[in-house]
């Protein structure tokens, strides 16, 4: 086998250092190198020399390398490890997911001058124009903090190109509307929500009057009291009657009553706007006192400079995916208020640190209800923790009828039950038939209430999707009921997962969910599964042998059971690619190609045991397919398997 192809443990540790030295001087002359003459390396060379390559220049690379069927996966995996350390999880399988969180992190850190170990190593490659570029045309989330006055001044352009390619926008800081210094951050909110491409949120801080200007106008026709009196304020009123004197008789209504009106519709009519030279904020108009707006449409007035490129009409976005991260009681009657008329709301994640009140929840069930009654509605995802009560759940699934998606968390307080107010009982609440596909209940209580859960379960026909995690029951109860219910009732099941939950006497009831279902992916984790099991070996055959029969399932996972001993046993479920099968699929490949090329995930499977035939297959794979691999140590990796058993 040629040296450039020899696999690294097999080369000398001299050949290695060189090596080294060689791959440190492409990156540093890479500029005088030129990118064609990285291209003309052997590919084996180049799939080397990928970690060691800056951020830019692993960007630049790629599109090209990418037609000669290299993927630049390993280089942004590199990349990650330098900046979080070797001992972070990272776990993105495929080459954009991985690029995408690299220029995440540094666009972030770059653009508002934070700094750490990696970007003080690379700040030379980082602290330029070209990578904040660059980096705004992969990411697809804006995290918002201040100062982005930036944006309004020598960075406008890279504004402009935010708003073609931002997808979500999150917030992490408090906004304070009484100070005129966040006007700036209030005008880029404005561009990414209303002039860009964002449709989703995310609040990571409590600050109800700043929820309220957000939502205002996007999706809602609710004007909360005081953000409709900060609107329309003699401090507002006088930069915009300023304004509007200097706009040449131009005339732009804020559209702020039109958006409040019941009868009108939900998106308010476009502003147009006036051209009009910058309005300094220090400009007294009326009095000796400081001007200054919040009304989105005047700020983008004020801050488009009289030569600037014309936006067009103002027109008011729309929120399709709402998240809180801190979700405290006043954050949530404004979002209340709100929601009746949400009606482009498709998402919402609601999460407090503390458990919510039940009458906070209730509140929200009241609000989800009525927007639930619109036929205009859009709501099908809902999130929301940490609840209080298992019963609340079914309050909201009654609140919502129309959501597909539910994810809950529930820790019930320390005091228990006798504090709670009256409520409804399960036989009292509605036993109409749920669209739910997709469900996620975590439990942290001293004992759940089986029998709703399969209630809930019974309802939802449609169900591909459930995640119980914790679910602890009283002494003598089993968790078989919850197992035989969806034998029972969802037939349609594709991804099952059950976490740290007591499965040890629920063997039978196991095997006989397998026998007939349609499971892609099964994960039985911290499940106690051999606790009960007199003879666990033969009770282990019997689950190989029910999971060998599911064609369907390519996932699982056993996790945390204590399985060690009996790991011989799961061998049997080995569907490893082996190097001589790969080669065959390579060689029938070449026979039938592909209308386009195809990305082949090949990770963790055992090429390392012949290298010649792996390395022989991967390159007859090249001219069809993106191939994603890793190194993979057999020895290691089965050890490391059994160790987290």
């Amino acid at each position: 086998m040629p040296d450039t192809v020899r696999n690294a443990n097999q080369r000398t540790p001299k050949e290695i250092y060189l090596k080294e030295i060689c791959f440190q001087a492409v990156r540093k002359h890479y500029a005088a190198l030129g990118m064609e003459a990285v291209l003309d390396l052997p590919t084996p060379l180049i799939t080397d020399l990928l970690p060691h390559l800056t951020v830019c220049q692993l960007n630049e690379l790629q599109p090209a390398l990418n037609q000669r069927g290299i993927s630049t996966h390993s280089g942004w995996i590199g990349v990650l490890q330098d900046m979080c350390g070797p001992n972070h999880v990272i776990d993105f399988n495929t080459e954009e997911a991985a690029k995408h969180e690299v220029m995440r992190l540094l666009f972030t850190l770059v653009f508002y001058g934070f700094t750490n170990p990696f970007v003080k190593r690379n700040i030379t490659n980082l602290n330029t124009p070209s990578f904040l570029w660059a980096a705004a045309k992969c990411i697809k989330h804006f995290s918002l903090t201040t100062p982005v006055e930036r944006l309004t001044a020598e960075e406008r352009p890279l504004l402009e190109l935010l708003e073609q390619r931002i997808r979500s926008v999150g917030v992490s800081q408090c906004i304070d509307l009484s100070k005129r210094r966040t006007q700036s951050a209030l005008y880029v909110l404005h561009r990414l929500l209303d002039h860009g491409v964002a449709k989703k949120l995310v609040v990571h801080v409590q600050c109800p009057i700043m929820l309220s200007w957000i939502l205002h106008g996007r999706g809602s026709q609710y004007v909360n009291p005081e953000l409709k009196n900060l609107m329309h304020s003699k401090r507002a009123s006088c930069i915009y009657k300023a304004a509007s004197f200097r706009a040449d008789g131009a005339i732009c209504s804020s559209s702020l009553e039109a958006g409040a009106s019941e009868e009108e519709d939900d998106q308010a009519t476009p502003c147009k706007r006036s051209r009009l030279d910058y309005v300094s904020m220090d400009q007294d108009v009326e009095s000796g006192e400081a001007k200054f707006t919040v009304d989105p449409h005047v700020l983008c007035q004020s801050f488009t400079p009289c030569n600037g490129r014309s936006a067009g009409a103002c027109q008011w976005g729309q929120i399709e995916c709402l998240e809180i991260r801190q979700c405290g009681s006043n954050s949530l009657r404004v979002l209340n208020s709100a929601l009746p008329t949400f009606f482009c709301l498709r998402s919402l994640t609601l999460h407090s640190i503390a458990t919510f009140r039940d009458f906070d929840v209730l509140g929200l069930a009241r609000a989800l209800k009525q927007l639930s009654q619109s036929p205009r509605s859009s709501l099908t995802e809902l999130s929301i923790s940490v609840l209080p009560y298992t019963w609340l759940m079914g309050i909201l699934l009654d609140a919502s009828p129309n959501v597909t998606s539910l994810h809950v968390e529930i820790q019930t307080v320390m005091w228990g039950l006798r504090f709670l107010p009256h409520h409804p009982r399960m036989a009292e609440l509605d036993v109409s038939e749920l669209p739910l596909e997709k469900l996620a209940v975590k439990v942290a209580e001293l004992q759940t209430d089986l029998h709703f859960i399969t209630s809930v379960l019974r309802r939802s026909p449609h169900l591909t999707s459930l995640h119980v995690a914790g679910m602890r029951l009283p002494t003598g109860s089993s968790q078989s009921q919850l197992l035989a219910t969806l034998s029972e009732s969802n037939h349609f099941l594709k991804s099952l997962n059950l976490e740290d939950m007591k499965l040890s006497d629920c063997l039978p009831e196991i095997l006989n969910l397998l026998r007939d279902c349609k499971l892609e992916e099964l994960r039985f984790n911290d499940c106690r599964l051999l606790e009960k099991w007199s003879n666990k070996e033969e009770s282990l055959q019997q689950l190989v042998a029910a999971l060998r029969m599911v064609p369907s399932l390519h996932t699982l996972s056993l996790a945390q059971n204590r399985l060690a001993k009996n790991v011989c046993v799961l061998a049997e479920l080995s569907n490893f690619i082996q190097p001589a099968d790969l080669l065959e699929f390579a060689k029938r490949l070449r026979t039938h190609p592909p209308p386009h090329r195809l990305t082949l995930n090949l990770r963790k499977n055992p090429g390392d045991r012949d290298p010649d035939t792996w390395n022989t297959a991967l390159r007859r794979l090249r001219p069809f397919c993106v191939l994603l691999v890793e190194g993979w140590n057999s020895t290691n990796t089965l050890a490391d398997h059994i160790s987290n058993m």
